[in-house]
Order: C-alpha cells, then sequence, then structure tokens
C-alpha cells in the first residue's frame, strides 16, 4: 500500500482490546487523508504494518465496512470507499431533511453550558487552516443537535450520512472552512436566542449552500478553462 502509515498503534491506547484499537485508528488515518479515498488496504500487510494480528484487523476492517468507510474488494483485501458526486447530492437532500427536523426539535430542549462550550470551540477555529480540527469540530456540531433531539435513530441516520460527506470531500479538491464557521455561527446565534424556526432556516442555507459550493468546484474541475460546453 503506498499510502503513509503509522508503524504500530499508539501506545495512548493501551487500555481498550486490539480490535478497538485498530478500528479507531484506521479511521482516524481514512477520515484524515493518510489513507485517500480508493486505496487498496489490504488486511495482512496492515496487520503487520499495524502490528496486530489478522483477528482483530479483521474486526476493524469489518466494522469500518459497516460504517461505510471502506468496501471489500475481495476476501482478504478492501478499499477506502470514493463517494460521487451524485451520491453527496442525494446524501445531502436527506441531511436538510432529517437535520433541520432535528435542530428545530433541539433548540428547546439544549442547555446554556452545551452552546457555550459550542460556541468556544467554534470560536477556536478561527484563522485556523487545520482540515481536520474542522471536521472534528463540525462533526460535533452536526452530531450534537442530533443526539440532543432525543431520537436516537435521526442521530444515528445523520452521523452515517455524515460519513458519505466527508468520503466526498476527502477524495475531492472541495473546501470551504471560513464559509462553514460563518454559517454554524449564525446557526448558534438563532439557537441561542431559542428561536427555532430562525436556526432551522440558518441549518437549511448551511446545507443548500454546501451543495451549491460543491457544484461550482465540480464544474470547474471538469471544465478548468471556464468554456461553456
Amino acid at each position: 500500500m503506498s499510502s503513509p502509515l503509522s508503524p504500530a498503534l499508539p501506545p495512548s491506547s493501551r487500555t481498550a482490546n486490539l480490535g478497538d484499537r485498530a478500528f479507531a485508528h484506521l479511521r482516524e488515518l481514512i477520515l484524515s487523508r493518510q489513507i485517500p479515498g480508493g486505496a487498496e488496504v489490504p488486511e495482512g500487510r496492515l496487520a503487520e504494518r499495524l502490528n496486530v494480528s489478522r483477528t482483530p484487523m479483521r474486526e476493524a476492517l469489518v466494522r469500518l465496512v459497516g460504517e461505510g468507510l471502506l468496501e471489500r474488494t475481495s476476501e482478504r483485501s478492501y478499499r477506502v470507499r470514493v463517494v460521487s458526486a451524485r451520491e453527496f447530492f442525494e446524501c445531502m437532500q436527506m441531511r436538510e431533511l432529517l437535520e433541520c427536523h432535528a435542530i428545530e426539535t433541539a433548540v428547546p430542549l439544549v442547555g446554556d453550558a452545551d452552546l457555550a462550550e459550542l460556541r468556544r470551540g467554534l470560536d477556536a477555529l478561527e484563522g485556523g487552516e487545520d482540515d481536520m480540527q474542522h471536521w472534528l469540530y463540525d462533526n460535533h456540531f452536526h452530531s450534537f443537535f442530533a443526539r440532543v433531539s432525543g431520537n436516537a435513530t435521526l442521530a444515528e441516520t445523520i452521523t452515517r450520512m455524515r460519513v458519505v460527506a466527508r468520503l466526498f470531500r476527502i477524495s475531492s479538491a472541495f473546501h470551504r472552512k471560513s464559509e462553514i464557521d460563518a454559517e454554524h455561527r449564525a446557526v448558534l446565534d438563532a439557537v441561542e436566542r431559542r428561536d427555532a424556526a430562525a436556526a432551522k432556516a440558518a441549518m437549511l442555507a448551511h446545507l443548500r449552500n454546501l451543495q451549491d459550493d460543491a457544484r461550482r468546484a465540480i464544474a470547474a474541475e471538469a471544465n478548468p478553462a471556464g468554456y461553456f460546453l
């Protein structure tokens, strides 16, 4: 495998079992672009590189398939899943429905301390260019309102759809950190005012802006000279 990998699992993970450690480590490598979209992930070679036996490695890989990050290509080999533009847009259309419902439901339930924590996390990102830090906050932000809504199935579905969005972003040149931060701020402003309708509208605008910018990025990649064909 040509992509860079850590030679072994991090020592800070010693308290977890080997399968959990391998799963968490591989998941981070994929989401942080250290293993790129479409890269082959052979079970045996990866087990050697991470210094774990085949059984916990197989357990980790199967879990990553279940999460949608990997797809199986043979009996002992996997590949980081590549998300097409079509799948991304279909997923985003569903997220509009689910996340707007989630935040509208969450507004009267969310606590002031939690909102303050979200605000501090967003402020800490200002001016930063670390893609992984932005992704971690983005994931926490969207997952938080889904959980607070009290609908576990809704929260789980949104979490799975966010994996699709991340896979699309890590295999494309599509980035909009500052825009996302500003849109998150607009959502937070409305939630802090306890204005459910405004929070729902801000979330809808955020998700549609993501789609519009992705369309422009895809068009630019397909037609770099700017000609209308």
